[in-house]
């Protein structure tokens, strides 16, 4: 065996050539460290983490705990001048010569490809990053003493990597002395003499280790920094000591660990402080993904994801913010989460980031969330015994921030997805068994609710239902504002506000249990959130309210007040408590009003809330806050329906004034609405007023009888004249009568108001007094300004009462008829020529006081003034008219009285008032009113004719008539024409009726139009009248036009307009334009033009628009053109579309569908049918070309590059597309170009679209179409040749094809590299080299391309052959499938492999599927399998297990392996096989039968298949337990046994009744009390049998060759439930413990199979309870905390059933 410094000789002398023959690799060897050189300076590398990240790649003895040293010092114990060295200690097991070997070379580490066995290293430097800060490391290690130098050696050349003894500089001892004398070196020591400039940053790394690093590093436990110089003082490295301590782990299964691990720095600082942090650590294992697989983990199957989550302040250290992602050692990166995430990630090569982009990296991200939310659910819901209140700080780890990077920010948001559907929230009560809940689930509380909460509870009330309300309610100890971002995160919401209505409902107590105080608290509380949360929830309907019914507390819901149901009531001042309360008392039988309870009042009133409380309680509650005067008004609204009470109501508030409770204001409204007793001792509710007893009042003697009756009004009876008591208060004789009289308003004549009903009295003379008496009522009516009613009214003025005088003679008549004079018109009246007789009011009866009553004798009809004396007369008049008896004679007497009176002075106009509207007057039409009729004359000749005038009947009254002109005006009668227009109109003859439409009658119409102020009726006439000579005969006005001189020649573009004829009407038509147009003449330009329109419209669409019309129309839109009548846009829209163009084609088209031909259309015209406008010369000629500026104003096409739109429409390829010259290619591609320059679209992209999808592209490949097609350029040349697809012919397009690439891409053709991958790879069948598929692959996997149908699903295999992708895997580690599966890693390298795994999904490696097929040949075979083959397949099985492997291996296995004892492994059916799960069965069954029936398992269980998940996969896919297949049958006891009888008291005790009613009450099973009973019953009556003879079990197991297998057993009891009997063996005490357990194994499952026969699933866990209190010899007080302990309770109806037991 060579020794350390031999081998080194060694090595240079045979690698590098030092000293011997030459070696052929050294040039190789020098290359390679020159990439080494480029590599390690070209990154950004931390060299400290990779002497970290080897030191934990070391292997370490057993025994040791792993540290490393790190110790700079100014010595230059090296000799090489360095300024200061680095050196670093390490005990590990130190350098191996397999390892100076690899640390001599070059890409050779011994870490490669070892990833699965802890190693972190990756980046491909190493050890050798050391060169970063020093050009010769040394290193001391095991007997080795080398040195390494960055310069080439002097003798080959070669630097780095050459290795060089060390003798002295330094030596071991110079070494010891600076680590330490008194402690042994580590085995291996690191020398590093630093390079200059790299002291400072050196120092600096060492300063800033963050005391985190040891976190995740599986080996290393210690770590330490420190400076060493003869002068402590000049040491600027801040030295430290961190230290890891892992506990044992608490939780492990095949995917997860969880463990504590406690960190700890001393560092020397300028506090000289130790730190401790402990983190709460999970680890869970992943199988890695096909889509997240990347080359450089190709051999990595799981990932491992470690969470640490700090207990308490992290370790910092020389900065402000901790790393939150690992890769086994710190980044750099800051996730703002509150936890720590370590994996396997890629890194960055300066090891600050991990990479972000990189799919293997999203892989392991997209597993954070699961891993998180498993690691929390395990810390929360597995402390024993933490109190609540120690739940929430754990909830901090929660990722409540966002973090600045979005791929972290996604983990965030996938966390809280998973979050919110766990159940994790700790929920009330706070008891010693938790609760938790998912968060949607939980609610939160207000603050202001906790508080009434937890007041109640310290009095007395019980909360344990508080989650019982429809929602699970957040553990108060966490419910505060602290916590909102993190409930926030959860989704944590309030509860719902139905839900303190519930709370609030079923919480004993909270109402009527608490203080006054807390009472008014919870009000509160509700009157507070009234608006925003409690008034529309159900809290109206529950009893909340406090009120007290005669003297008894109650409660009221809220609607029931509201609703008026329950009235409930405060007094508003505490003065009038007591008499409300005593008035109630009195009322009580018809007022169901309810006062709160004093005290509760009284609390009210002391409450610093008292006003939001009293707002709510009136606003919202409706509880009325009421004094005396609303009290009054509640009473009124009530039904008052007996007389006692009506009365007692009146003497209410009478004493309630006396003692001023209330104003007497509030008493005279409340009097007027109160119910009155009449005299006939009725109740009446409702009266328009109240009349005095008639005993000794005025009315009864001016009427003979009530009169108001009838009308509502009550008379008063006798009950209010006597003395009473009330509420023990007298009530003296009279006074309520004064009472009435002063505030009811009792009344009497004069004060009544009258009566709507006529007096009888009225109809005969009345007394003097009785009249005067009537006219003082009349005075006290007017002085009220009341109404008087109609009837009565009549009845005084038509009533023959009043005396009067006429001529002399006396007489008596009706007010209405009667005057009383003031001044001497009366006598010129009756000096007249109309005789008359005036009747006057008797004044030598009256006297001259009659005079006062002046207004109310007006007010009853009596006249006074000559206006009533001329009407009066004029009234005669007509109703002598009336009766068809006023002559010709009484015409001509009035027309002479009116002139009498002009004579006199007199004005007539009040006469004439009165007979001006009488149909007197005889007239051409009958007899008419004077108002309109017509004095004939010469005048109105023209009139007649259209007119029908009432002239009066001159014939009737002779010429005499003429004399009274001005009286006749005065009546109304027109004298003279004078321009009565109106009058014209208003007699106007039907349209049908005037028989000749002169010029003169138009133009008097349209001047009556013109001078009148209403014309609408003649405007109607002529409007339906063809009353207007046109160029086209006779029109209705509405079908006319009218000439104007600036715009007609708009009217000549179509023939066939009626122009009004003004040659026949003469000029003056024009100056009735306004007049014409009212009765719907067109006058105006846009009117015009709309007519024009409609004509034009008509002609165009039946083709009748002839050039010359064209030629018209033309001319006249030049003329117009600039002027103000230029053509509107609703006409140029019309032009615009309307079809009246001829084109070339032969059809009619608009105007923007039309080409004005040029020869630039020349070069697309054979490929195109164009729309051009017919210029030959049997339709337009040449001459059209004239109007190019007027056409293309229309909207023609006459520019090249506006046209070429129609290309679209018009493109019309040949069906021989090779007829199709480049120049027309290029044409149609030009076209296209302008099209997307102008943003023109398509008028039918998809008939445009399937026209150029035809093959008329010329390519390498033949004609295509454009979707068929490539073009070819640089990116394309990276992977392709021209010759590889249908790529454009460049030499036939010529290289301008090239320019078109846009205009290609808009037709389909494929221009861009990254999308041609279809194409190239639909021409893969067309090769057959090798070299050819490489390019097409290698181009297909650069753009990622996936095929898309399943003929593309096939891969090339050099042999020649195409195969299937199923049929394909990428590696085969296991070496199982060759014979199976084409093995993709022998024929193409691993860049091609990834895209074969990511296009065609190739597996990595063989499917569960697969797998299966295998294990399908091995059932075949026969043969024994190997130990290693069958621990592959069922590895395999394990790693893939889930729900769809579960099925898919349920329904192919066949067969399962058994334990047979020889060195293969059989095979055998599965159901003859069976899982061992009772082992006193397996035992038997082994004992007794050869045959191997139990399935196999590794052993010792391995790490990928251990023995309980494989027992559990044999399970699932259909092998039977042993337990469930095998049949017992319990033989009978023998005649000859002798039994002996026990109490049932001593088998079967009341803890045994207790524990089976509280299993049976509680989850799962919640069975009701009657089900539980009855399950029990049958123990109540059992007999107990004990026997010295065991008790004998058969076992038989059956197999599919219809083969039993018998065995034999014992037990210690047997149930006979049929016959109510318990079998058991007598104990052996002297078996001691083993025996006790037997026999309470077997007395628990016997009475566990009887209880729940009906319910097996639960047999286990009973027959586990009753083991456990059967040792415990159902002690009880022990089966009480043992209840107590799993959550079992009874109830009461449990409670009474074992009292009878």
């Amino acid at each position: 065996m060579t020794t350390p410094k031999e081998h080194i000789e060694e090595i240079r002398r045979k690698k590098f050539s030092i000293g011997g023959e030459l070696n052929p690799l050294t040039e190789d060897l020098h290359q390679a460290v020159k990439n080494l050189s480029a590599e390690l300076y070209a990154k950004d590398v931390h060299f400290l983490m990779e002497l970290i990240q080897n030191a934990e790649d070391n292997e370490y003895s057993d025994g040791v705990d792993p540290s490393l040293e790190f110790v700079i010092t100014s010595q230059d114990i090296t000799g090489t001048g360095a300024p200061a060295t680095l050196m670093v200690f390490n005990n590990e097991k130190g350098f191996s010569a397999k390892n100076i070997d690899s640390i001599c070379s070059v890409g050779r580490s011994t870490k490669k490809g070892n990833r699965k066995r802890g190693y972190i290293g990756e980046k491909g430097i190493g050890f050798k990053s050391v060169f970063l800060i020093t050009a010769q490391p040394y290193i001391f290690s095991n007997g080795y003493q080398i040195r390494f130098s960055e310069e080439p050696c002097v003798h080959c050349n070669v630097g780095y990597i050459v290795p060089e003894w060390v003798n002295q500089n330094p030596t071991l001892s110079d070494i010891k002395q600076i680590y330490g004398s008194n402690a042994a070196l580590p085995t291996t020591t690191l020398i590093l003499p630093l390079k200059a400039e790299k002291v400072k940053p050196v120092k600096q790394q060492l300063s800033s280790i963050h005391p985190e690093v040891l976190l995740f590093l599986s080996k290393i436990k210690r770590l330490s920094v420190r400076e060493d110089n003869e002068d402590p003082r000049k040491n600027t490295v801040t030295a430290i000591e961190i230290e890891s301590q892992t506990d044992f782990v608490t939780r492990k299964n095949i995917d997860a660990q969880s463990y504590t691990l406690r960190l700890s720095a001393e560092e020397n600082d300028d506090n000289d402080s130790e730190r401790e942090c402990s983190y709460y650590m999970w680890k869970q294992k992943f199988p890695v993904r096909q889509e997240f697989r990347v080359e450089r983990r190709m051999e990595v199957d799981e990932w491992v994801i470690t969470l640490a989550f700090p207990n308490g302040e992290r370790l910092r250290r020389a900065m402000n913010s901790s790393p939150g992602v690992y890769a086994f050692l710190p980044t750099e990166m800051v996730t703002n989460f509150p936890f720590i995430i370590q994996a396997d990630f890629l890194l960055a090569s300066s090891r600050e980031t991990i990479l972000l982009d990189n799919k293997w990296n999203q892989g392991i991200l997209e597993c954070v969330p699961t891993a998180f939310v498993n690691a929390f659910i395990s810390l929360v819901k597995t402390v024993e015994g933490a109190p609540a209140s120690s739940l929430p700080p754990m909830f901090r780890f929660l990722p409540v921030q966002s973090s600045s990077y979005k791929e972290l920010d996604a983990v965030r948001q996938s966390i809280k997805a998973k979050m919110v559907d766990e159940n994790i929230v700790p929920v009330e009560p706070e008891i010693e068994q938790r609760f938790f809940h998912k968060p949607r689930e939980v609610g939160r509380l207000m603050p202001s609710f906790w508080n009434i909460l937890r007041k109640a509870r310290d009095q007395g009330v019980s909360l344990i239902n508080l989650s019982s309300h429809g929602r699970f309610v957040l553990s108060y100890s966490f419910d505060s504002k602290e916590f909102d971002p993190i409930l926030n995160f959860l989704g944590v919401e309030p509860v719902s506000d139905e839900w303190y209505v519930k709370c609030i409902q079923g919480t004993s107590n909270l109402v009527i249990g608490v203080s006054e105080d807390l009472y008014l608290n919870l009000l509160l509380f509700v009157a507070d959130n009234w608006g925003s949360k409690f008034g529309h929830t159900n809290i109206k309907n529950i009893p909340l309210i406090k009120c007290a019914d005669c003297g008894n507390k109650s409660l009221c819901s809220i609607s029931s007040i509201q609703k008026g149901e329950c009235r409930v009531c405060l007094s508003s001042q505490s003065s009038q408590i007591s008499w409300l309360i005593d008035c109630n008392r009195e009322f009580i039988s018809v007022n169901r009003l309810l006062f709160m309870p004093k005290a509760t009042q009284e609390a009210i009133w002391s409450s610093s809330g008292k006003d939001t409380l009293k707002k709510w309680l009136a606003d919202q509650v409706k509880v009325c806050s009421v004094d005396v005067n609303k009290y009054a008004v509640d009473l009124l609204q009530n039904s008052l329906n007996e007389r006692k009470l009506v009365i007692a109501y009146v003497h209410f508030l009478y004493h309630s004034l006396d003692n001023d409770f209330i104003s007497s204001r509030e008493v005279d409204r409340l009097c007027g609405s109160m119910p009155l007793v009449d005299s006939y001792g009725n109740i009446i509710r409702s009266r328009k007023g109240v009349v005095v007893p008639a005993n000794g009042s005025k009315w009864a003697g001016l009427t003979d009888s009530n009169l108001w009756k009838i009308e509502g009004y009550v008379e008063l009876g006798e009950h209010y004249m006597y003395p009473g008591y009330f509420a023990g208060k007298k009530t003296p004789e009279k006074k309520l009568l004064e009472f009435l009289i002063e505030h009811a308003a009792a009344l009497d004549v004069p004060h009544i108001s009258a009566p709507s009903d006529g007096i009888s009295s009225v109809s005969a003379p009345l007394t003097k007094q009785n009249a005067f008496l009537l006219l003082d009522w009349i005075r006290q009516l007017n002085y009220k300004r009341v109404g008087i009613p109609q009837k009565f009214l009549a009845c005084i003025k038509e009533g023959s009462w009043l005396k009067v005088t006429l001529n002399g003679s006396p007489g008596y008549r009706p007010p209405s008829q009667t005057f009383l004079l003031t001044s001497s018109w009366g006598n010129t009246l009756q000096n007249g020529s109309v005789s008359v007789d005036i009747p006057l009011i008797d004044k030598s009866f009256y006297g001259e006081s009659i005079s006062g009553y002046k207004e109310e004798l007006k007010t009853i009809g009596v006249m006074f003034e000559y206006s009533e004396a001329c009407d009066f007369i004029g009234k005669h008049f007509m109703s002598l008219a009336a009766s068809s008896s006023l002559t010709r004679g009484n015409v001509h007497s009035i027309l002479r009285f009116i002139k009498f009176l002009r004579d006199k002075l007199l004005s007539p106009a009040d006469f004439v008032s009165a007979i001006k509207k009488g149909n007197w007057l005889k007239t051409s039409l009958g007899y008419r009113s004077p108002v309109g009729s017509v004095l004939s004359d010469k005048e109105w000749n023209v009139a007649s004719k259209i007119s029908n005038i009432p002239f009066i009947d001159q014939d009737f009254y002779g010429d005499e008539i003429c004399n009274f002109r001005t009286e006749l005006e005065l009546l109304g009668v027109v004298i003279s024409f004078n321009r009565s227009y109106q009058l014209i109109i208003d007699n106007l003859k039907s349209p049908s009726s005037i028989t000749s439409w002169t010029p003169q009658v138009v133009i008097l119409m349209l001047n009556c139009m013109a001078l009148s102020k209403s014309s609408d009726k003649l405007v109607n006439a002529l409007k339906g009248a063809k009353c207007l000579k046109t160029s086209v005969g006779y029109k209705c006005p509405g079908e006319c036009l009218l000439f104007h001189h600036e715009w007609g020649c708009i009217l000549q573009v179509v023939n066939g307009l009626p122009v009004i004829d003004h040659e026949f009407y003469g000029s003056n038509i024009f100056s009735y334009r306004n007049e014409l147009k009212k009765i719907g003449v067109v006058v105006d330009f846009e009117e015009a033009v709309k007519v024009v329109a409609r004509y034009f419209r008509q002609y165009a669409s039946s083709a009748s628009f002839t050039k010359e019309n064209v030629a018209s129309l033309l001319l006249c839109y030049r003329e117009l053109k600039g002027t103000r009548y230029e053509f509107p846009a609703d006409l140029m829209s019309c032009i615009g579309e309307v079809k009246w163009l001829h084109s070339r084609l032969g059809d009619y088209r608009c105007p923007r569908d039309c080409i004005l031909f040029s020869p630039e259309w020349e070069s697309i015209s054979p490929i195109t049918l164009l729309p051009f406008i017919d210029d030959s010369d049997s339709y337009y000629g040449k001459s059209i070309h004239e109007y190019r500026k007027e056409l293309k104003s229309l909207g023609v096409v006459v520019e090249y590059k506006e046209g070429v739109k129609f290309v679209a429409s018009g493109l019309c390829l040949p069906k021989d597309t090779s007829r199709i010259s480049s120049v027309s290619a290029l044409a149609l591609l030009e076209c296209i170009r302008v099209f997307q320059e102008k943003g023109y679209a398509f008028p039918d992209v998809s008939d445009f679209m399937k026209k150029v999808s035809q093959a008329w592209i010329k390519t390498h490949a033949g004609y295509r179409s454009p979707k068929e097609s490539l073009l070819f350029d640089s990116k394309f040349g990276l992977y392709l040749k021209r010759t590889d697809g249908p790529f454009i012919d460049e030499e036939f397009y010529g290289t301008k094809i090239a320019s078109y690439k846009k205009e290609l891409s808009a037709l389909g053709v494929i221009v861009e590299a990254e999308k041609g991958c279809p194409l190239i790879a639909g021409h893969l069948d067309l090769h057959n080299e090798f070299e050819a598929f490489v390019r097409l692959y290698s181009y297909l996997s650069a753009f990622k391309w996936e095929p898309d149908t399943d003929a593309a699903r096939r891969i090339w295999i050099p042999k020649g052959e195409w195969v299937r992708p199923d049929d394909c895997v990428i590696y085969d580690k296991d070496g199982l499938f060759g014979l199976q599966l084409t093995v993709l890693e022998k024929h193409y390298q691993q860049k091609l492999l990834l895209f074969f795994s990511s296009a065609f999904r190739v597996k990595s490696h063989p499917s569960v599927d697969d797998y299966l097929k295998v294990w399908n040949v091995w059932e075949s075979s026969g043969s024994a399998l190997s130990h290693t083959d069958c621990c592959k397949f069922w590895s395999c099985i394990s790693k893939h297990w889930n729900s769809k492997t579960e099925k898919t291996v349920a329904d192919v296995l066949v067969k399962v392996p058994v334990s047979s004892g020889s060195e293969g492994i059989l095979l055998c059916n599965k159901s003859d096989v069976f899982i061992a799960d009772d082992l006193q069965l397996k035992y038997l069954f082994e004992q007794s039968s050869p045959e191997s029936i139990f399935v196999w398992y590794p052993q010792p269980s391995l790490p990928s298949i251990p023995r309980s998940k494989l027992l559990d996969i044999y399970r699932k896919i259909g092998v039977r337990t042993i337990s469930e297949s095998v049949q017992k049958e319990e033989a009978s006891l023998a005649d000859d046994v002798e039994v002996v009888s026990l109490p049932r008291e001593k088998l079967i005790k009341k803890a045994l009744f207790r524990l089976i009613l509280g299993f049976l009450a509680a989850p799962p099973m919640e069975m009701e009390a009657e089900k539980r009973l009855e399950a029990v019953q049958f123990l109540v009556n059992v007999t107990v049998v004990e026997t010295a003879e065991p008790i004998s079990v058969s076992y038989n197991l059956s197999l599919s060759s219809g083969k039993v297998l018998n065995v034999r057993g014992s037990r210690k009891i047997r149930f006979d439930r049929e016959n109510s009997k318990i079998f058991t063996q007598k104990m052996d005490k002297s078996g001691g413990q083993k025996s006790m357990i037997e026999f309470a194994t077997s007395f628990s499952q016997a009475i566990s199979e009887s209880v729940l026969w009906k319910s097996t699933d639960h047999i286990d866990s009973l027959s586990e309870l009753i083991t456990v209190a059967a040792l415990l010899n159902f002690n009880e007080e022990a089966v009480d905390f043992l209840m107590k302990s799993k959550n079992l309770q009874i109830f009461m109806e449990d409670e009474e059933f074992l009292r009878t037991v």
